[in-house]
């Protein structure tokens, strides 16, 4: 393979990797570990808290923020006694409460304890795998709520506290700093994240990932629990740990509380969410600097998203962008990778008008754009034709695997690249003639029309290859086709 044009964004597969699991404890309903929980009563006033300095108290905010954590725990109809066991964050005193969609996808019975010990049986108001968020409610009144904070003056450096039931243990609470921001971990949607055998049919090309990454110990269990500041107020939600053990080893993962907020309003009021789109594709997150590279760009000169496409008849089309612009910030708010510009657009809903600022030649444009909704976002009239659109993009062609090629690589599926047009994406991303590709999206390849029904499925979002080169290597092509 030509290192030249693979290097920046093929990850070779079966080097050492750091898994990155959700974080729900699953065990045996009955056999939750038993230790007395220490929370204090609600404090109403955090404005004592004092602020990082030399000496930080964390007991006020750990006041403020404990009784408004409660415990989940999921049963499902395959497995009676067998359970999952997550964390959720009361929102509202008449019972709605966040948690993570993984917490509670495929539950048949979702139950709530809170930290007074009361158990209520809690209904699924919507979900949204794109986000790993989800709302349920119990019916009760006057309970605690968290305060909602700004996860956008959230700073790295910043003390943070995570609180949720890890490994089935009662309410706890564990300190540590905000290490980055804007974190792309590629989890959402995965199959099988922790063994839950997730669902990569649904919507999974629309993941939105912006996460906050705090060095906060987090265990199976902390999944949909709160990261809060030192005044209590609620930042994140938290998500998923990176790991090669399962369990806490430096580094967490928490959803902004500004895209939260957004998502899960949607889901109080429509039982979905109702997301704008722009209509552009541009490179994944792990690519971007690379890919800059290879068009001639230095990454340290570009601040911005690159834009790679423009989906015709899309908001982004109307209001003039094209492929090569550099969108640099979002209603005046400076954008540094694509994955804030992600979590930008997804806080907004069809019809609003977003601020652009964009490079196109070297010179910096403004524009107005109204972002359409997913169902009105305009495509091929049918899918012969968003196909070849694609493939146009694409630059490739595809042929089944002749019975010698299964056999060299011992392969039960997978679809032969028989060809590769200079200028076309597969050229530019460095995927040459011969290559094998095995899985897109999660989902097996076996002919060139699960190609086709693969990539018609992504044309709105990321698209993930697994391949096998003409070498034997094996190794993963991320990018996107729109947003």
């Amino acid at each position: 393979m030509n290192s030249s044009k693979t290097g920046f964004i093929a990850v070779l597969f079966f080097t050492i990797q750091l898994a990155v699991i959700s974080c729900v404890d699953k065990n045996r309903a009955n056999d939750a570990t038993k230790v007395q929980d220490s929370s204090g009563q609600v404090v109403d006033d955090t404005s004592t808290v004092p602020a990082p300095g030399n000496s930080v108290n964390f007991v006020a905010a750990s006041k403020a923020a404990m009784p408004a954590v409660v415990h989940i725990k999921i049963h499902f109809n395959n497995n009676p006694n067998y359970g999952a066991s997550g964390s959720g964050v009361i929102i509202s005193r008449d019972g709605f409460i966040a948690t993570n969609n993984h917490v509670v996808e495929n539950a048949a019975v979702i139950n709530v304890v809170l930290t007074d010990k009361r158990t209520f049986t809690a209904k699924l108001v919507g979900r949204d795998p794109n986000t790993d968020l989800a709302l349920i409610k119990i019916d009760a009144d006057s309970l605690p709520v968290i305060k909602l904070g700004n996860s956008d003056k959230v700073q790295i450096g910043e003390w943070v506290l995570a609180v949720g039931f890890p490994l089935s243990l009662n309410t706890t609470v564990t300190a540590g700093i905000v290490s980055a921001k804007a974190r792309s971990i590629g989890i959402i949607n995965r199959p099988g994240r922790n063994g839950e055998g997730g669902n990569p049919d649904q919507n999974s090309n629309m993941a939105v990932e912006s996460f906050i990454q705090t060095d906060a110990a987090i265990n199976p269990g902390n999944s949909g629990g709160a990261l809060v500041n030192t005044k209590g107020e609620l930042v994140g939600i938290n998500s998923a740990i990176a790991s090669q053990t399962g369990s806490y080893a430096g580094y967490a993962f928490a959803i902004p509380v500004n895209l939260a907020k957004k998502i899960l309003d949607d889901l109080k009021n429509f039982g979905s969410v109702k997301r704008g789109v722009l209509g552009v594709s541009f490179p994944a997150p792990a690519a971007e600097d690379q890919y800059l590279i290879q068009q001639g760009l230095n990454p340290a000169l570009v601040k911005g998203v690159y834009i790679t496409g423009v989906q015709s008849e899309s908001a982004a089309a109307a209001a003039g962008l094209k492929e090569g612009d550099i969108i640099q910030s979002i209603d005046g708010i400076q954008l540094n990778s694509s994955t804030e510009f992600s979590e930008r657009i997804a806080r907004h809903k069809p019809g609003d008008v977003i601020k652009l600022t964009y490079l196109r030649k070297g010179a910096t444009n403004t524009t107005s754009v109204t972002l359409k909704s997913e169902e009105k976002q305009s495509r091929p009239s049918n899918n012969y034709a968003a196909l070849r659109e694609i493939y146009n993009r694409l630059g490739a062609t595809f042929a089944p695997l002749t019975t010698e090629i299964r056999q060299h690589y011992n392969l039960n599926a997978g679809v032969l690249v028989t060809a590769v047009r200079n200028g076309g994406f597969f050229d530019q991303v460095g995927i040459p003639q011969g290559t094998i590709i095995a899985f897109i999206n999660s989902k097996p390849i076996n002919n060139p029309k699960d190609i086709d029904d693969a990539l018609l499925s992504a044309q709105n979002g990321a698209v993930q290859i697994l391949a096998i080169a003409p070498d034997g290597s094996k190794v993963v092509f991320n990018f996107s086709l729109g947003t």
